[in-house]
């Protein structure tokens, strides 16, 4: 378990405090995680947790009497965060940074499927980008297969299999050995974004 690293300023703490003193419930929380982590659509959130909602994996840290959960699939994606809130005329405005929320520190200890989205976004996707696509993991198999899934001037496109294979899948298996190999679940019959 890596060691959380989030700081939550003192005028956040005193703004969730109050936002979760409207919610009448005894016991609520809040809770923190990354929506789509180490990809380029990755979001960070924070919402409410009701007793019962938090998840065994979650990191649990109590701050001047603000009970925070942070999810733990989240925890390196949200190193070094930052929640702050600053008042303004308007009534104020919360603001989370989470520079590592798209691209966490990556080690040979992260999930496989950590390490699997940062192979694809640092070296897959950016020679792929120069025809329009892109690939993305949807799962782990337990067999350890990733399926994948192409995208944009990708699908449709002719050359796929060639690109799976002699490209996706060597560069994969030469980061992460312990990869099986990949497949391919896109429906290439729907040539209607393929570049060839």
């Amino acid at each position: 378990m890596s060691e959380l690293n989030v700081t939550i300023t003192e005028s956040a703490q005193e703004y969730l405090k109050e936002l979760l003193a409207k919610q009448d419930c005894e016991g609520i929380a809040i809770r923190m995680f990354v929506s789509n982590p180490g990809t380029p659509s990755a979001e960070t959130c924070i919402a409410y947790c009701r007793p019962g909602e938090e998840e065994p994996e979650d990191v649990m840290i109590e701050m001047n009497g603000l009970k925070a959960y942070f999810e733990g699939r989240s925890v390196p994606y949200l190193d070094d965060a930052r929640v702050d809130y600053s008042s303004d005329k308007m009534g104020g405005q919360l603001t989370i940074r989470a520079p590592n929320s798209r691209m966490p520190k990556i080690t040979d200890d992260s999930p496989i499927e950590d390490r699997i989205n940062y192979v694809l976004f640092n070296e897959v996707n950016p020679s792929l980008a120069a025809h329009g696509g892109q690939v993305s993991l949807v799962e782990v198999t337990e067999d350890k297969f990733a399926i994948l899934k192409f995208g944009g001037g990708c699908q449709g496109c002719g050359m796929v299999d060639m690109t799976l294979k002699e490209g996706v899948e060597k560069t994969l298996k030469e980061k992460i050995p312990e990869l099986a190999g990949v497949k391919d679940i896109t429906d290439h019959t729907d040539k209607s974004q393929a570049y060839y």
